[in-house]
């Protein structure tokens, strides 16, 4: 099994949280973090539905992590997001400092390591720590297609 048919079945449920967005209009973009093998909060866009720019598929997935799990310190855990995150989302993962991140599809101009602004490779703010592994491409045309 490859790295990215190990997590198919955690992007296909973010697939699925993408077509909520999309559905109601929002960006199809949606997200799960994972701990001990288990899906412990998910995340979906909804920056339209909620009139709330940080309303991101990803920052609500940290949100539900951290309240669910009664910590700030999501090390012990890993996020799986059908987009690449933004530059928001980055410092929020790189704030909760999740050690591992699944992607589906790269985002190019606004994406949190592809853009100019790759916040989620930075070493330079030494109480983020080691940046996290990042594995790209899982599930990506299903990801790509969600946005036709």
């Amino acid at each position: 099994m490859t790295d990215t048919e190990k997590y198919e079945g955690w992007m296909r449920r973010c697939i699925e949280l993408a077509t909520i967005a999309k559905l109601r209009g929002d960006s199809p973009v949606g997200s799960v973090i994972v701990k001990d093998g288990q899906v412990v909060a998910e995340g979906i866009e909804g920056g339209k539905t909620h009139r709330d720019i940080t309303f991101h598929a990803e920052i609500e997935a940290v949100r539900n992590a951290t309240a669910r799990l009664g910590t700030a310190d999501l090390s012990n855990c890993f996020l799986v997001t059908t987009h690449e995150p933004c530059i928001m989302c980055s410092y929020v993962i790189r704030h909760h400092k999740l050690a591992l991140l699944v992607v589906g599809m790269t985002t190019g101009e606004i994406g949190g390591y592809s853009s100019a602004l790759p916040v989620l490779l930075d070493r330079t703010i030494s109480r983020w720590g080691t940046p996290p592994e990042i594995i790209d491409g899982v599930l990506e045309q299903e990801c790509r297609e969600l946005s036709c």
